[in-house]
């Protein structure tokens, strides 16, 4: 089964031999972590696999472990059976999302959250504090009672109509 590390700057996804061999691929997969938008956890990993097979290998609904293309681009698959797995939607790199099966996928996401806290990585914005309007006056003019406080005066309302409903008609008692 494929190892996930998580490094600070990168998510590294280690492949065995033998999933090199059937994804053809030389090497393993490295994600930067900025270009990772979204992690999700599914049970039922093969409801997001899109797309033919090129190149890579595929038992349906066993095995699946390689290259996914797409009509939007390329996807990566290491899914063995039915068992749980992490999907990885990535931006402006080789692949657009990355399915991984895994048993620590829950962990998984709780340390990408936590690293999204650490203060290096928080942005804020600094903002000027609302406050209300208020008249300056010096202290003369309010010695000389020319600002004088005049109570806010409300708006009426309008108020609609009320509208009467016509009584419903009764049946006749002779019919």
């Amino acid at each position: 089964m494929a190892s996930i590390l998580l490094h600070t700057d990168r998510l590294e996804i280690k492949l065995t031999a033998a999933e090199k061999m059937l994804a053809r691929r030389k090497d393993s997969l490295v994600i930067p972590r900025d270009s990772i938008r979204s992690v999700a956890l599914t049970d039922d990993p093969w409801i997001w696999v899109r797309g033919v097979r090129a190149p890579g290998s595929a038992v349906p609904l066993t095995l699946a472990v390689g290259q996914w293309k797409f009509h939007g681009g390329k996807d990566f698959l290491v899914l063995k059976g039915s068992r749980p797995a992490v999907v990885i939607d990535l931006v402006d790199e080789e692949f657009r999302r990355v399915l991984v099966t895994t048993r620590k996928g829950i962990e998984l996401i709780a340390a990408l959250r936590l690293e999204e806290r650490k203060p290096h990585k928080i942005r804020v914005h600094h903002a000027k504090p609302r406050t209300k309007a208020v008249a300056s006056m010096t202290s003369a003019e309010v010695e000389q009672g020319k600002a004088q406080k005049k109570p806010a005066q409300k708006k009426p309302s309008p108020k609609k109509p009320a509208q009467k409903k016509p009584a419903p008609k009764k049946p006749d008692a002779d019919s």
